[in-house]
């Protein structure tokens, strides 16, 4: 199409605007980037190259045109730019090919929002009709009961709209691309953020009547700024939940003024968070890393609602004694009722209750007294280590939704121990129906994110679930913390357990009751040194029923409560010291982490001067997520900074012997707070020996001195620890 001689051609003006010509190729695309200099000649060059003069015919006329060759690059290189699908494709300027509709939609999205003419001399196989973004959704929200029903439109063209039901079934059959397919060749192209907000929706939603889904009001939130960002017809609930959204974030509590703490920063904000959520009426998941101070955050929350009527905790029969404890030191003003003893014991408890009372019980009683405890209006209700609801299916899970309560709070280290099951069963206590049925989030949720490891879905449920998910770890609020915190956890012992204990101690109170009427005290030789044997052998009970009782031994409680302690802190990846004085306890723990697979290291007084070396060192490197330590081995002179938790499997009589042992991770060197926990069993000569501790600081000061006896504790003394029965 080249005319002939110059003298015969009019001059025109050039075009340098390159345009992206496309042809299909399998089920995807070539493209080129062309310029015609002469608009309409046919005659098409690579941008900037090639002759800087165009002759060519046009309409039966020769015509010449300058080309401006630098113009053209430019133009082809702001395109290039302008559509970052190009720049990542292997081929380059100024041919392309998009082997799948995927790239090949991609490109035609791109260079429709850079605004380049396209020319398509084999036909357009693939065609978007429509560019759709959030603001394009015409949505309508009606509130029923504690749902809301959404129903909605996208408008494709005139004359063709798609509702809800129909948008997610395209989103169904194009799981992993924003291009929607209409069907011969036509697709739909939603803005990222629009695909991920209709995602959120379906993920969050469950189908209703005529096209619309049904909302959860809770779920709601995650929903909030989307529905704001459509066309949205909303009528007066949707109106007034996020007016109380509104409200409950602008709210500024204040400590209550009676609380005897003084709480740090973090739990300050703990405190706030708690009661934002309280107050807009939504339940809330505590899940700091042990040892920040739940139990302490959670009392400041029931003292600043406790005018509002009675409240509940339901704990673990181990940390019965510490809410206790915690409550009368820390909130005086609440009367604390423990619902816990015999039905005999326990009746009446739950009568008459008002204001300012905070009732604690177990987890069995919850399951035991489900109706009488479900009956009571509870202006708050609170499960602490709420892993033990994990199974939505258990009687206890069951037994917990059905409780009454205007505000309902967990508290866990681990919300997930073995699956997202467990989640699933804290958030059908805290926010009943927030998460769907158990069918919709197993197939929206739990299968693809442990099944699939799908990304989208898991960011769909983190931010679903993270209004109502507080976690804070040690790491993260070091600053805050105190170098050392120190817990006790009560173990109540089994029926067999108990019954065995009180056996040896009749049988001790009797030995000594018989040398005192022999004459021969405690301090002399052979009747002292029965004393300690029985001494020693209500502790070696009280430990595990095994080191007393050679068959038929019942399982030990204590062992249990370790292992389920254990297993929390390394799932938190925290790494633990236990120590025991008894190195046969040890030994038995040796044998549960062995049976569990859990790496350890031991030492205990037969270990050779070298292998304690290398074991520590081992230890300190990261081999071993705990070491088992007796008191005579390494009570002093280790250095194991690697471990932020001691575990105290049974309380030395002299507690400056604990103070040593923990003290091998409470350290120069330590940069992370240290956390020590006592397992003591409840109502035994343990929670005795703590007494000594706490409340006889100078009865403790007079035992011998590195010494595991009372050796100078007199027989009146000895009497009293021996004569009280388990209680």
């Amino acid at each position: 199409g080249i005319a002939g001689g110059a003298e015969a051609a009019r001059e025109i003006e050039a075009d340098p605007r390159p345009r992206m010509r496309l042809e299909p190729t399998g089920t995807g695309l070539a493209a080129e980037l062309v310029v015609e200099p002469v608009p309409g000649s046919g005659v098409w060059f690579e941008p900037g190259a090639g002759g800087a003069t165009v002759f060519a015919a046009r309409s039966g006329e020769t015509v010449q045109a300058r080309r401006d060759l630098a113009a053209e690059r430019a133009g082809a290189e702001r395109i290039v730019a302008a559509c970052p699908v190009l720049a990542a494709t292997a081929a380059g300027p100024p041919t392309w090919v998009f082997p799948d509709p995927a790239g090949a939609l991609e490109l035609l999205e791109q260079l429709h929002t850079a605004e380049v003419l396209c020319l398509w001399p084999k036909g357009e196989p693939l065609k978007i009709v429509a560019h759709a973004e959030t603001s394009k959704l015409n949505l309508t929200i009606k509130s029923a009961a504690e749902w809301f029903r959404a129903s909605g439109t996208l408008e494709i063209d005139e004359g063709r709209t798609l509702d809800l039901k129909q948008l997610f079934e395209l989103l169904d059959a194009s799981p992993d691309s924003r291009f929607l397919a209409l069907g011969d060749g036509e697709f739909i192209a939603l803005t990222a953020s629009f695909r991920r907000h209709l995602d959120d929706l379906r993920g969050l939603s469950s189908p209703a009547a005529r096209g619309s889904v049904r909302v959860h009001s809770m779920a709601a939130l995650a929903l909030q700024g989307f529905a704001e960002g459509t066309t949205l017809d909303a009528d007066t609930g949707w109106r007034a939940l996020a007016e109380r959204l509104r409200d409950a974030e602008a709210f500024e509590p204040e400590l209550p003024s009676t609380l005897q703490a003084e709480l740090r920063p973090y739990q300050r904000e703990g405190f706030r968070w708690l009661a934002r959520l309280a107050r807009w009426g939504a339940g809330a998941c505590l899940a700091d890393d042990m040892g920040l101070g739940k139990t302490v955050q959670t009392l400041a929350l029931l003292l600043d609602r406790a005018p509002d009527g009675p409240a509940l905790v339901v704990a673990p029969t181990s940390v019965v004694a510490n809410w206790l404890d915690e409550a009368r030191r820390f909130t005086p003003t609440l009367s604390v009722v423990a619902y816990t003893g015999a039905a005999s014991s326990r009746g009446g408890r739950l009568d008459d209750l008002g204001p300012f009372d905070v009732v604690v019980t177990t987890y069995g009683l919850l399951q035991i007294d489900a109706e009488a405890l479900a009956a009571i209006d509870w202006h708050s209700a609170v499960l602490d280590e709420a892993q033990a609801i994990k199974n939505p299916a258990a009687k206890r899970a069951r037994a917990a939704r059905e409780l009454k309560a205007r505000f309902r709070l967990v508290t866990t280290g681990t919300p997930i121990q073995n699956n997202l099951m467990d989640l699933y069963s804290l958030f059908g206590f805290i926010n009943p129906g927030m998460l769907g049925s158990t069918e919709h989030y197993r197939r929206r949720f739990a299968s693809p994110i442990e099944r699939d490891n799908d990304s989208a879905a898991r960011a769909r449920l983190r931010r679903l679930i993270a209004p109502f998910v507080l976690r804070r770890l040690k790491t993260e609020v070091l600053d805050d913390l105190p170098p050392r915190t120190e817990i006790v956890l009560h173990v109540e012992m089994s029926q067999a357990e108990a019954a065995l204990y009180e056996a040896l101690r009749r049988r001790a109170v009797e030995d000594l009751e018989a040398l005192m009427a022999q004459g021969t005290g405690p301090a002399a030789g052979e009747g002292r040194l029965e004393v300690l044997a029985h001494l020693t052998r209500l502790r070696l009970a009280c430990c595990n029923p095994r080191l007393v009782q050679d068959a038929g031994a019942p399982a030990s409680s204590k062992l249990a409560t370790f292992a389920e302690t254990l297993a929390e802190l390394l799932a938190n990846r925290h790494k633990v010291l236990v120590f025991s004085q008894f190195v046969r306890h040890l030994k038995l723990i040796e044998e549960h982490l062995t049976g569990a697979g859990i790496a350890f290291q031991y030492l205990d007084g037969a270990t050779p001067a070298r292998a304690r070396a290398e074991r520590i060192a081992a230890f300190q490197a990261g081999r071993g997520d705990v070491f088992l330590i007796s008191l005579k081995a390494g009570g002093v002179g280790l250095n194991l900074t690697a471990a932020d938790y001691v575990i105290h499997m049974d309380p030395w009589w002299n507690p400056a012997a604990e103070d040593q042992a923990s003290d091998r991770a409470h350290r120069i060197g330590q940069t992370r707070p240290v956390t020590i926990y006592r397992l003591v069993a409840k109502g035994t000569i343990e929670e005795q020996i703590v007494s000594l501790h706490h409340h006889k600081r100078d009865l403790a000061e007079r035992l011998l001195e590195g010494a595991d006896a009372p050796g100078r504790l007199d027989t009146a003394e000895l009497l009293d620890l021996l004569r009280k029965p388990l209680a």
